[in-house]
């Protein structure tokens, strides 16, 4: 190995080992409670080699989680590979979504405190716009597989599909939430799993009748056959 191979490796391990240090910190104390002196003292290194790395605490933060969600989509890549109707391949997104999270419950922590008090930390506007853009990456495949559904006649013509989407997202975040820290270890991975299960397949039992009854030229009671805004 090369001097300068050598150094390159070096440099990724200590910059992996703060991102491990400030993600640990993190689900520990709360993002706003930790310091860039206090990741170095866990990472075992000093305050300035912490900012050879990066600016800010922030922007660490912002890192740890790109470096997941790209992880995620790397995921993901089957998803259309398998084939399937479009109900299979969302029923197969929300099971790599769960595996991903079951697997790393700091990472569902640090999540949600982005998604819900991004206001509050004090981002910077580029920052937060790397974050939206990756995250909206995750939403964009649910885009696709409802695009996928209604081309093959699955779903309905008219389906609002960025309801769709903040349907399918709000189900998924919400169960997880709900049971991720929650009751015993030993029935919460079934939990999560049976629970997303039964509303995904209930939300796409009243796509199905929904379709069936545009084709038929009729609308259940109470429901208009037109698009909502």
């Amino acid at each position: 190995m090369g001097l300068e191979e050598r150094r390159s490796r070096e440099k990724e391990v200590r910059r992996n080992a703060i991102l491990k240090a400030a993600r640990k910190l993190a689900f520990e104390k709360g993002f706003k409670s930790i310091t860039v002196a206090s990741i170095a003292k866990k990472a075992e290194l000093s305050k300035g080699a912490v900012y050879l790395y990066f600016d800010s605490k922030e922007e660490i933060y912002v890192q740890i989680l790109l470096k997941d969600i790209e992880k995620f989509h790397a995921s993901l890549l089957d998803i259309y590979e398998r084939g399937g109707t479009a109900g299979d391949m969302l029923r197969r997104f929300a099971d790599v979504y769960i595996d991903f999270f079951l697997s790393d419950r700091e990472l569902f922590r640090i999540f949600m405190t982005f998604m819900l008090h991004v206001g509050e930390m004090g981002f910077s506007e580029q920052l937060v716009s790397q974050l939206i853009g990756a995250t909206n990456k995750t939403i964009e495949i649910i885009e696709k597989i409802f695009k996928l559904g209604i081309e093959k006649g699955e779903f309905p013509e008219n389906f609002n599909i960025r309801q769709g989407q903040n349907a399918v997202w709000g189900l998924l975040n919400g169960v997880i939430a709900l049971h991720l820290f929650t009751g015993k270890e030993t029935t919460r991975e079934r939990r999560i799993r049976t629970t997303a299960r039964f509303g995904l397949d209930l939300f796409l039992s009243g796509l199905a009748i929904r379709n069936e009854n545009e084709v038929s030229g009729t609308a259940a009671p109470g429901h208009s056959t037109q698009p909502v805004k």
